[in-house]
């Protein structure tokens, strides 16, 4: 914190504010097309009327809405949601380390459970194709305690609208730095950062959602990540012209300590009483002499620490030894990982769905709108001899008065409809040209599908229009795997206490471990201590599989069958059969487990002591048999 608070002694928090609000100026306005367009891509995905006349029509611009409209964006968008929440799968460097790699596998799995993934990736799944793109926010939150720890890891969705990117840079681990958009509540900014904002408007309420109107109760809170003069991650944060905070190196350690006495201290010293405080940088943990050894590490440095010499070339004793200080880790990364749709050279989003078909969603409702005018105009006509009047009257029959039959034969009924099959086939044909964009099938749908005659025909054309989306789920992987990979970072540099882990045992049941930073700490051959964190991230493609329950459950089934547990007709081939289907949750494998080994145990023959020559004695000798 200190060198923090030199540099903004040496540019003035006016000056520093000033810099990094032109900075933000510069880049929305690179930004701007891209921010445009997003707009109208939801628009589009809900389902807007607007009709553009297109570039070479004599009326510019949309000078009318549809009025009707088969909203097409959203019928290929819903049809690619997908449900699935990819799991972790980490590999070691090194051979010693795969108790380790299995360790942060498990710790992530449950985080998994225990963050509101199901909605985030509810979001994200439409996020993505529609934008482009979608941001993942990896946040420490300090307040989230429970009895036994401190803090916790926080994941949210962050909209592309409300990320500017650094102009020209399309990889954020490339930038020098990036901006978030947030809307926050003046309390929420009262109560984090002491400032009072209540006297401030929201800045740019486009951010908070679709359409939205200023609010009076929220602003915008403006958060840039930088890379610092030493090399690690800085955040500076403002609301209007309101700076909130500055710190070169935000993921460092900061402890507060009493301007009075200097100790450490929360909102009240403990020492002295005082409530002022001054916030500096906290470079490593001392290891006390009383430190338990359980972690592999420590003992070599309290053995480094033993054999310590004072001035005079004497061993100093234990109680003097110079204690050794494990410099905290810091994950050294931005804390905000991308997804893309698909991938295009030099630009920041993904190519968007939306954008591939967009003309073919305005041709659409250019062509409903005829059909529905044609179908609503037409009509039929009566025709009557002049003067002569039928009877407008709610009865089944009407009456009109002739004088003569020459005038009957002037009354008729002309039917006027346009023809509209050349419009239905039109429509049918622009239609199929997004799908095929986009590479989605009536298979792929669920649809009736009169190319596929055989089930093996309908498997294989779902297969085949897989393949045209395997990209975007090879980009889905990419972005979790690198998320996992930040998610970790994290915990291992603020998840002090150790947290509770739960694995799944070979038997079915639950196995309780921990994941403690401590196990991650080593020393290298110069005695100095690191953090190992050489962990290779990615996803586990059997997951998928492994999360259909019903697949699993038959695939199991047909190994039964085919003797892969054993002959099915042994009690022991029954009883490893429903472990399994315990532990993929099938109902009442538990208790028809239970009656079987019951059955094993009834079953089993008494213990016999009696030796094969014959039977025993009263004392102890063995007896001939008669």
């Amino acid at each position: 914190m200190k060198k923090d608070k030199e540099r903004r002694s040496s540019l003035g928090d006016r000056a520093l504010l000033a810099l990094w609000q032109a900075r933000l100026d510069k880049a929305k306005t690179a930004y701007e097309s891209v921010l445009a367009r997003m707009d109208r891509r939801d628009a589009m995905y809900r389902g807007s009327r607007e009709i553009d006349r297109g570039a070479n029509s004599a009326f510019a611009g949309r000078v009318k809405k549809a009025g009707v409209t088969r909203n097409i964006v959203a019928e290929i968008i819903e049809a690619q949601v997908s449900s699935d929440i990819p799991s972790p799968k980490v590999a070691p460097r090194y051979r010693r380390d795969e108790a380790r790699a299995a360790l942060i596998e498990n710790m992530l799995r449950g985080e998994i459970d225990r963050l509101p993934f199901e909605t985030l990736n509810d979001q994200d799944e439409r996020t993505t194709p529609i934008q482009g793109g979608d941001l993942f926010l990896v946040e420490w939150d300090s307040g989230a305690h429970t009895h036994t720890t401190a803090g916790g890891l926080s994941v949210t969705l962050i909209h592309p609208k409300q990320f500017i990117p650094q102009p020209g840079v399309s990889e954020i681990r490339d930038m020098d730095y990036c901006f978030l958009q947030l809307a926050q509540t003046k309390a929420y900014i009262r109560a984090k950062y002491g400032a009072d904002v209540a006297a401030e408007g929201e800045e740019r309420p486009e951010s908070r959602a679709f359409d939205a109107e200023t609010v009076d109760d929220v602003v915008t809170q403006n958060i840039a990540y930088f890379r610092g003069p030493s090399g690690g991650i800085g955040r500076v944060s403002w609301v209007n012209d309101v700076l909130l905070e500055y710190m070169e190196d935000y993921q460092a350690r900061r402890v507060k300590r009493c301007v009075k006495c200097g100790q450490p201290m929360g909102d009240t010293c403990a020492y002295c009483g005082g409530r002022k405080y001054d916030e500096t940088v906290d470079e490593g943990q001392t290891l006390e002499q009383d430190l338990p050894l359980g972690k592999g590490v420590l003992p070599a440095l309290r053995m480094q620490e033993q054999v310590t010499l004072d001035d005079q070339g004497n061993a100093l004793r234990e109680s003097e030894a110079v204690r050794t200080v494990v410099p905290y880790y810091k994950p050294g990364v931005y804390p905000i990982v991308m997804r893309r749709n698909v991938s295009v050279f030099g630009q920041f989003l993904g190519d968007s769905d939306v954008d591939k078909i967009a003309d073919q969603q305005n041709e659409i409702n250019k062509i409903g709108t005829k059909i529905s005018e044609k179908l609503m105009m037409g009509g039929s006509v009566v025709t009557l001899p002049q003067g002569k009047h039928i009877r407008r009257t709610d009865e089944e029959f009407k009456v009109l008065e002739i004088k003569d039959p020459a005038e009957k034969a002037l009354v008729d009924v002309l039917t006027l409809q346009g023809d509209i099959s050349k419009d239905m086939a039109y429509q049918e044909s622009t239609y199929q040209a997004a799908r095929n964009l986009i590479g989605v099938t009536d298979s792929f749908q669920g649809r009736r599908d009169t190319t596929a005659t055989s089930g093996k025909a309908k498997e294989f054309a779902a297969a085949q229009a897989a393949g045209r989306l395997e990209s975007k789920r090879t980009m889905k992987n990419a972005a979790y795997a690198e998320l996992f990979h930040v998610m970790f970072k994290f915990m291992l540099a603020y998840a002090d206490e150790p947290r509770p882990v739960v694995t799944r045992a070979a038997d079915g049941g639950a196995d309780y471990t921990v994941f403690d930073r401590w196990d991650f700490l080593e020393v290298d051959e110069a005695g100095e201590p690191y953090w190992n964190d050489e962990f290779l991230f990615s996803v586990d493609q059997t997951a998928p599989l492994a999360g259909n329950r019903e697949g699993m459950w038959q695939e199991t089934r047909m190994n039964l069958k085919e003797g892969c547990f054993g002959n099915p007709q042994e009690l022991d081939t029954l009883i490893l059969f429903w472990q399994k289907m315990d532990l993929l949750h099938y109902p009442g494998a538990k208790e028809t487990l239970t009656q079987l080994e019951q059955r094993k145990a009834q079953a089993a023959p008494p213990q016999q002591n009696t030796p094969l020559g014959g039977m025993e004695g009263g004392n102890g000798h063995a007896l001939s048999p008669l």
